[in-house]
């Protein structure tokens, strides 16, 4: 109840005063969640028909950012090109309706093969608080996939309704997680697989790819964790279930020089598990973007026989 009044009240709040919030809500929250975070060892059961990921690899690796302020814009290429340095791709999801993105940055993200996703049309209030304000918002989305050439959806702070976003031209969300309970909205799907999402007709819908990985902003800004321990003791953990390793990183909350503000992190931390990736994992994990496991999923996972391969997830 408490973190319901916050977010309904959240523009309101001077920005310091939300994270001394948020940390005390996480700090109050995180004894009581000791048994199922970062680890929910039940979301490590593996879906119905699973066989193996492609070439035999031993775990999959999704990464992805959100950009939720126009300030994060200019961060995007520094990240790009850190990551085309260490070899790794991922998507940059956008907030449309808060900021106008440069056609510069989408297609310089494009030619360097990283992918682009609507991160909601604004980043402010629940858009599924009631299905004619999602219905509403839907439109503008789905103008925004088309303009873009976007397949894939993120939910601002995470809100969820998985049949709502039925109203989408998407071919996956990843408006989900494993285990959180430091969200607002914080029922976990309890897998660290992807699934699928029928529509009325079982053959149409959209796979759901959960975030797997804390978030950057969880354990740095809020937890203040001066180290990687816990992305290196979840992504071990997923590596030995076997499952799919996807990581949600901020732009806005990077700090590429010495300056630190009360939201920031050294980008070094990033980097730093990027290269514990690589030395601890070589050839052992499939890494591709989101909309290539979306579309790998719905033909090899899901197929002509849908309902019967996926493990159930209820609609939230």
């Amino acid at each position: 109840m408490l973190l319901r009044t916050y977010y309904t009240f959240k523009v309101l709040v001077p920005r310091w005063l939300q994270i001394l919030f948020r940390r005390y809500f996480v700090n109050r929250t995180l004894p009581l969640h000791t048994q199922d975070w970062p680890i929910d060892r039940n979301a490590g059961n593996l879906p119905q028909g699973w066989a193996e990921w492609p070439d035999g690899k031993k775990f999959a690796l999704v990464l992805t950012h959100d950009v939720e302020t126009a300030e994060g814009l200019n961060k995007c290429y520094l990240l790009a090109e850190i990551e085309e340095h260490l070899g790794f791709r991922s998507s940059f999801g956008f907030v449309p309706g808060d900021y106008e993105v440069p056609a510069a940055l989408c297609q310089y993200l494009r030619d360097h093969d990283f992918e682009i996703v609507i991160h909601g049309l604004h980043h402010y209030n629940n858009p599924f608080r009631s299905e004619s304000v999602f219905r509403r918002q839907s439109i503008d989305i789905n103008r925004h996939l088309k303009e873009w050439g976007a397949v894939g959806f993120r939910s601002p702070s995470m809100y969820h309704n998985l049949e709502m976003l039925h109203h989408l031209d998407i071919e996956y969300d990843a408006s989900t997680f494993d285990t959180d309970p430091f969200e607002p909205q914080p029922d976990g799907m309890g897998t660290i697989f992807p699934f699928w999402v029928a529509n009325q007709d079982p053959q149409k819908g959209y796979v759901e790819l959960p975030y797997t990985l804390p978030q950057d902003f969880l354990l740095f800004v809020l937890m203040q964790e001066k180290n990687i321990d816990t992305w290196k003791k979840k992504l071990d953990w997923i590596a030995e279930r076997g499952g799919m390793a996807l990581l949600i990183a901020h732009p806005n909350y990077m700090n590429f020089d010495k300056r630190l503000n009360v939201e920031q992190y050294p980008v070094r931390r990033y980097v730093e598990f990027l290269k514990y990736i690589k030395s601890q994992y070589e050839d052992q994990y499939w890494h591709i973007l989101p909309r290539e496991m979306a579309r790998w999923w719905k033909t090899y996972m899901v197929g002509p026989h849908t309902s019967s391969k996926i493990k159930e997830i209820p609609i939230l």
